[in-house]
């Protein structure tokens, strides 16, 4: 298949890799991705994409087609679970949640004769925050629309009084196996049971409430816990909080999605905060001791004399808490020089004087006419020179 990476890649090491070095390799980065250790969302395909590399390259034989033909030589040899039968996952991966038999779920929802429990829906909350509430973190209750097990036939789906039977097509597996002969051998592939629909079980008398279905549809309230220091666009993940899947089996998580609402002062850049406070060209012309707002109250920087438009100034731990580390960062003030739209009398005639000080003096409208003057007579002069030459 074209759009599968190389195994030795996946895994990080080499072609002459030992298969001390490609053991290492796997559990080191099985540990890094596994979905019941990782949130990234894409994790679960991460580790799938890692157990099929070492399911090929920790067996001598399978290692050298992959070296012979490359991906084509193993899909042509076996299937998905003949790669990894036989694979011991059960010693790799002891002591952090995942099996030999978690593997095949992942990728067979119970393949190899052996069937894991059903999981839920994950589901997905989006919450809004003001910078003040991601700065303080936050104790909330939010609402969440859900899917659980039936209250009066928790879950099972059958009438009081009765219970679900095993299926009889599938022996209570909730999988199919067939077996087909090929030229390379015998390939074995399992199905969902078409008969229970993969729950191994037939209800005969359904309940009244949930029509046999073993779910009901509730609005569940929950508390969450906020961390301060929380970022756009981060999730909280609460395992078991999704949709139910019966009673045999597992619930979905909920992802809590933050989403932090712009604010009318304050720009964030990963723990700092960045705003512009107005200066007047008094102040900053001779100096000035200001107060500036901040998230958590008010703080003062000192404006030395002569200070320019666009200067910033830092006040450290002003900032947003760090999520993933201590203290704070920093508030970077920007300053902003205004002037005036309107002036008095006595504040023109002041700054005329100033500006004479500084060799600005304003010139006279009759001083602009003449000079508007000469520069026209100077334009005459030139055409004229011009058509004699």
């Amino acid at each position: 298949m074209p759009d599968k990476k190389d195994y030795y890649e996946v895994l990080g090491v080499s072609k002459d890799a030992s298969e001390k070095d490609i053991k290492t390799a796997y559990r080191k980065l099985a540990m890094k991705h596994h979905p019941d250790r990782s949130d990234d969302p894409g994790a679960e395909e991460m580790f799938k994409e890692l157990s099929e590399a070492y399911a090929v390259l920790s067996d001598p034989d399978k290692r050298q087609k992959y070296d012979q033909f490359g991906h084509a030589g193993i899909n042509s040899q076996y299937s998905q679970e003949d790669l990894f039968r036989g694979v011991n996952f059960e010693d790799l991966l002891r002591g952090f949640g995942a099996g030999g038999e978690s593997i095949f779920d992942m990728f067979f929802g119970g393949g190899g004769g052996r069937r894991g429990p059903a999981r839920g829906r994950d589901l997905r909350y989006d919450i809004d925050l003001t910078l003040e509430q991601a700065s303080r973190g936050l104790d909330t209750t939010i609402e969440v629309p859900r899917t659980e097990n039936c209250p009066k036939c928790q879950g099972s789906g059958a009438k009081a009084g009765t219970s679900p039977v095993t299926c009889s097509t599938c022996r209570g597996s909730g999988q199919v196996t067939r077996a087909q002969n090929t030229p390379f051998g015998q390939m074995v592939t399992s199905s969902t049971c078409p008969k229970c629909g993969g729950r191994g079980e037939l209800i005969t008398s359904p309940c009244e409430d949930c029509s046999g279905t073993g779910r009901a549809r509730k609005a569940r309230k929950i508390n969450i816990k906020i961390p301060a220091g929380v970022e756009d666009g981060q999730h909280l993940k609460l395992r078991g909080q999704g949709d139910s899947a019966g009673p045999k089996g597992v619930s979905g998580d909920l992802y809590v999605v933050i989403n932090i609402q712009p604010h009318r002062l304050f720009q964030r850049l990963d723990s700092d905060l960045i705003m512009e406070t107005p200066v007047s060209f008094t102040q900053a012309a001779l100096g000035a001791d200001l107060e500036v707002p901040t998230l958590n109250g008010r703080a003062r920087i000192k404006v030395p004399a002569g200070t320019q438009t666009g200067t910033v100034f830092r006040l450290r731990g002003k900032g947003m808490p760090r999520l993933h580390g201590t203290g704070s960062g920093d508030l970077h003030v920007k300053v902003k020089i205004n002037t005036p739209a309107s002036l008095t009398s006595r504040q023109r005639q002041l700054l005329e004087e100033l500006a004479e000080e500084f060799g600005e003096a304003k010139r006279s409208s009759t001083e602009k006419e003449k000079e508007k003057e000469k520069s026209l007579i100077d334009k005459i002069v030139d055409e004229v020179k011009s058509a004699v030459q």
